[in-house]
């Protein structure tokens, strides 16, 4: 049973005394005492959990505000936990992903994101609740949001976002990979399209045919690592792949780790601003490190064009299928790690005028 708390304000998921199981993100929510038909405590569910009914029947949570606006391109979400990896082990889901278009009181402005938790969700919870919130926050400052139009450029007020997401969060023994895109609809019913990124979940963009690089690598191996340790006086030992355990050196929260060691940083990567016209085939990919372990930005590109003109018929539900066909496809190269994948197409067909007055 899915119940909405009105005290907690949040949405509820309990077992009623099933005898097959009820898992949540891969763990079991039912009562203790698994043979009694008796019901399990409320757990709170949030964007981009899944729900495991049985041993094989997953329902993926997408959590939003009702609102009577409509996203005016198509978006798709997917995910799996990959619990199954080579040698049986189980995988709890540390991914998060969310997008909410449009934000409260701003029907101009979507966000759409991936973060990927390590040492557990906790970190990637927060930080998914968080960071649309200061978006929203930051850009219903009327002045804030006329220089982005004007300027056609978010980057100041990403960065802030950042900073003031890790400000508040309070996990100090886990972190998360955070990746977010700003969407946004000029007055022209063209779209602009800003990411910013710590850590390894990676965004892609294909705009007519040209391949866009929206995020950077912040593994600690990463070329742009190795050169920001260097010019801190720091360079990375021949052979150092790891900080602390950790093959990220950049990510929202572990403020335990970043007390310890000061070349962790939660400073984000930011983009340009990418121009999707009004006649252009344009595409954004965003996905966990799990789906870029195996699958190249090149041939992610590849097959979503592919499977966008095999399912171009499908309306609604095309983004959908591209983000799942994806999905398959990471799971039959094996990955062996959480995978998640959001997909926004702004192909003329899908497109709702979204008409900015001036």
């Amino acid at each position: 049973m899915i119940n909405w708390n009105a005290d907690k304000n949040n949405w509820e998921l309990i077992d009623m005394g099933s005898l097959n199981g009820t898992l949540l993100n891969s763990q079991p929510i039912g009562h203790p005492d698994s043979g009694s038909r008796h019901c399990g405590d409320p757990v709170e569910l949030s964007n981009g959990d899944i729900i495991t009914l049985g041993t094989t029947s997953n329902v993926h949570v997408h959590v939003t505000s009702k609102s009577g606006s409509q996203t005016p391109f198509s978006v798709g979400m997917a995910s799996d936990p990959m619990a199954l990896r080579r040698g049986g082990k189980k995988l709890e889901m540390e991914d998060v992903c969310y997008y909410q278009w449009p934000l409260p009181g701003i029907p101009q402005f979507g966000a759409f994101g991936i973060c990927d938790g390590h040492g557990g969700v906790a970190a990637a919870k927060s930080a998914s609740k968080m960071l649309p919130e200061k978006v929203a926050s930051i850009l219903s400052d009327s002045l804030v949001r006329e220089r982005v139009l004007l300027q056609r450029d978010a980057t100041d007020v990403l960065r802030v976002v950042f900073s003031q997401t890790e400000a508040d969060m309070n996990n100090y023994y886990e972190g998360c990979a955070a990746t977010l895109l700003l969407v946004w609809a000029d007055s022209d019913e063209s779209f602009f399209a800003q990411c910013a990124n710590v850590g390894d979940a990676a965004c892609v963009m294909n705009v007519d045919g040209k391949q866009i690089k929206m995020t950077e690598d912040h593994r600690v191996s990463s070329y742009s690592e190795k050169l920001r340790f260097n010019e801190t006086g720091e360079p990375l030992r021949d052979g150092e792949t790891r900080l602390h355990g950790l093959n990220l050196a950049r990510m929202l929260g572990d403020k335990f780790l970043k007390q310890q060691e000061p070349r962790f940083s939660s400073e984000p990567y930011v983009s340009e601003a990418v121009h999707v016209k009004q006649a252009s085939s344009a595409f954004a990919l965003l996905a966990s490190d799990g789906f870029w372990d195996v699958i190249s930005a090149k041939k992610a590109v590849q097959l979503a064009v592919q499977a966008r003109e095999r399912d171009s018929a499908d309306g609604d539900n095309a983004a959908e299928k591209v983000a799942n066909i994806l999905l398959t496809e990471a799971k039959t190269l094996r990955t062996k790690d959480n995978t998640s994948i959001v997909f926004l197409d702004f192909d003329r067909k899908f497109r709702i005028s979204c008409k900015v007055d001036s």
